[in-house]
């Protein structure tokens, strides 16, 4: 590792340059990556809600799906207006009055069911088909034009506006993220570090392999909104211990050799790679465990926060030494006087009064679980975005005005005879919050005969091998109600049909819940375990990685329990997230902390005065660390208008201030009271005390 921290010294300015060109294909590949913003994309492809959505595309030519409003207009003018949209890229078909009959016909030839479902005094409510998947670019460049041509005349509803309007707020907020992190950041380092320069290039090196990270997310083929406007942030959070760390060493070995900043950063970079890469080998275990989740956005995540750490490990000792060494000159002009007070008084207090910290961990831990297992979680994905949103007021209106809050699709045999179709729509209407079922020879009624229909109309709700039926309920998606009429409306239908599917936003919501709730259960698993395992190995020790997790899990209980006490939901994939990286990158403290405390109890010292060596020389790093942390998430979580990005901002700051509480006080309370337990269950650890007291 000397060889090799010599070699990156040497050859510093070729570093340089190439990690200078590098970012060229980083830059055009993180421009070529897609962006995914339909959250309902990544449930599993063996699930029935997806298998259908796939069959209404390959099938009918048809994915995407939305009910228009459109007020106070001539039923000529409406005509028009629909003509307007059926000329708009990818739209497939516009079904309303004049597909079935010219609207000088009055309406009244319509059952009076379907009439008054689809019009009311003031307005009236068009279905457009696309040909395109419901999160498509296509489709939302085709939503987009649809409401330039008709100049804002109508409403556009559905999942494919919601994520219209998502893409279009975070294209507009994502540099603001990332310039509020790096600014908050900044504040942060100037005024805990001991230069003033050196946290820009702390935030130069760490910019690099972030573009580098999000770059090399062109050969993944694309990633989640939520991924693209966390990774940045989480990158620069995570990835910044890593920067102290060999400034510090840096430091400490200029001291060692007499100002030779060559052979300083030599050494600097070997002991960095060693503590760094162990303790980062942690935080990438905690992001890869998210892969084990069936809802595919776990994966998304975890890859890339995975890659992106390490990106940052290698930027660490490779670009961050050159700049550090290119730049020392400028380092030392801007030198300061750390703000950072010493913290022995604050180490001996904690130390001397462990038994205070033990008891309130005793009073906290039963609330904490209980807030953590029943903080209510949302899943309704229009609430993560803010209501004067175009999509949130066609969707008030479809509800208002029509009673449709939902509308479901079945597909069903298209062999279904007439008489078993009728029936099974019919008792399909009575179900609780149906307010409307139609199919084909419902739509048209008996008053117009079969063959008057358009190919155009028979088309859309008839393939060879499926025809189409439409649901209408009058309940909130993720609702208990809608919950239980998507279950009765499937047992319906399979009774009729046994291939039948439901399919819409509702049935797949409904399927999230439930696959996101075994997931979470999964996650929570496999990341406590391989975080174990890994400090099991590291410290050679059965004790250690229990008391280390469990401290970390406490400070997870309370941050994700308080929610329970404030009346605040979260959205579902908070919970999933948030254990997962608050772990990952947290545990770090506490496993700088063990390290030392295992170090002087090594050397001979007894509990109390490692303990409090130990807490001593690890506050500063700490503190400054999870005050990182907190800048880089804390001013997106209060910027943001999409609840999702904002509550998982907001959950992260706390949790890294919550972490850092937790591993000062708690922490060292735990290493006195477990010493004798620790000492017996540790491999090497009682030999060397003994061979420690021998030397004094």
């Amino acid at each position: 590792m000397i060889k090799l921290g010599k070699w990156i010294t040497k050859h510093r300015v070729i570093i340089l340059i190439v990690a200078v060109v590098l970012l060229i294909p980083s830059v055009l590949g993180m421009i070529a990556t897609r962006i995914n913003y339909d959250m309902l994309n990544y449930l599993p492809d063996t699930m029935e809600t997806i298998q259908g959505q796939d069959i209404l595309l390959n099938d009918f030519g048809k994915g995407a799906f939305s009910m228009i409003i459109v007020e106070d207009m001539e039923p000529k003018d409406v005509s028009a207006l629909k003509e307007k949209i059926e000329a708009v890229d990818h739209v497939d078909s516009v079904i309303w009055y004049d597909s079935i009959a010219d609207v000088s016909i009055p309406m009244d030839i319509l059952p009076d069911k379907i009439k008054d479902a689809f019009n009311t005094d003031h307005s009236t409510v068009m279905a457009v088909f696309f040909d395109t998947s419901t999160s498509a670019d296509e489709t939302m460049e085709a939503i987009n034009t649809i409401r330039n041509v008709t100049n804002n005349q109508c409403f556009v509803s559905g999942m494919s506006a919601m994520v219209t309007d998502l893409k279009n707020l975070c294209e507009q907020e994502e540099p603001i993220y990332v310039a509020i992190a790096v600014v908050l950041a900044v504040v942060v380092m100037m005024l805990f570090m001991d230069s003033f320069l050196i946290p820009i290039i702390f935030l130069a090196s760490i910019g690099m392999a972030i573009l580098y990270n999000l770059g090399s997310n062109y050969f993944l083929g694309e990633i989640s909104y939520i991924t693209k406007a966390l990774s940045a942030i989480l990158q620069l959070g995570v990835t910044m211990d890593y920067s102290i760390f060999l400034w510090h060493s840096y430091n400490e070995q200029k001291v060692r050799f007499d100002g030779d900043k060559e052979r300083a950063m030599a050494h600097a970079i070997s002991n960095s790679i060693i503590s760094v890469a162990s303790s980062s080998i942690t935080t990438i275990a905690g992001f890869l465990s998210m892969c084990f989740m069936s809802f595919t956005l776990g994966a998304d995540l975890g890859i890339v926060m995975a890659k992106g750490v390490v990106f940052g490990l290698i930027g660490c000792v490779t670009i961050l030494p050159s700049l550090i060494l290119v730049f020392d000159k400028a380092i030392e002009k801007t030198r300061h006087k750390q703000l950072m007070p010493k913290f022995d008084k604050v180490a001996k207090f904690i130390t001397k009064r462990s038994w205070i910290f033990l008891i309130i961990f005793a009073v906290l831990i039963g609330p904490a679980v209980y807030g953590y297992n029943n903080t209510q979680k949302y899943y309704d994905l229009s609430q993560t975005m803010p209501q004067d949103m175009d999509f949130v007021i066609a969707n008030t209106k479809l509800k208002d005005d029509f009673g449709m809050s939902n509308v479901h699709m079945i597909l069903a045999d298209s062999k279904l005879s007439q008489k078993d179709a009728k029936a099974m729509l019919d008792e399909v209407g009575k179900v609780d919050g149906v307010n409307l079922a139609v199919g084909f020879d419902s739509l048209i009624g008996s008053a117009v005969p079969s063959e008057m229909i358009p190919d155009s109309i028979s088309d859309v709700l008839k393939s060879d091998k499926y025809q189409l039926m439409l649901v209408g309920s009058e309940y909130g998606t993720a609702t208990d109600e809608v919950n239980n009429q998507v279950t009765e409306i499937n047992n319906i239908i399979k009774k009729y049909d046994s291939s039948a599917m439901l399919i819409g936003e509702a049935p797949c919501t409904k399927d999230l819940i439930e696959v996101t709730d075994r997931d979470f259960k999964v996650v929570d698993v496999i990341s406590i375990a391989a975080i174990f395992l890994i400090i099991l190995v590291t410290f050679k020790s059965v004790s250690l990685p229990l008391i280390l997790v469990a401290v970390i899990e406490f400070a997870i209980f309370v941050n994700l329990g308080i929610p329970c006490y404030t009346g605040t939901e979260l959205a579902f994939i908070a919970p999933i997230c948030i254990s997962t990286i608050q772990l990952g990158a947290t545990v770090d403290y506490a496993i700088l902390m063990t390290t030392r405390y295992k170090k002087e109890r090594n050397k001979g010292s007894d509990k109390n005065e490692a303990v409090y060596t130990a807490l001593k020389s690890s506050i500063p790093s700490i503190i400054v660390s999870a005050l990182g942390f907190f800048a880089a998430t804390f001013g997106v979580g209060i910027y943001s208008n999409v609840d999702m990005i904002s509550s998982l901002c907001a959950l992260m700051a706390r949790g890294a201030i919550i972490s850092m509480v937790s591993v000062i006080l708690l922490l060292p309370a735990m290493l006195k009271l477990f010493d004798k337990i620790i000492i017996h269950t540790s491999l090497g650890f009682k030999e060397a005390r003994q061979a420690g007291k021998k030397t004094n």
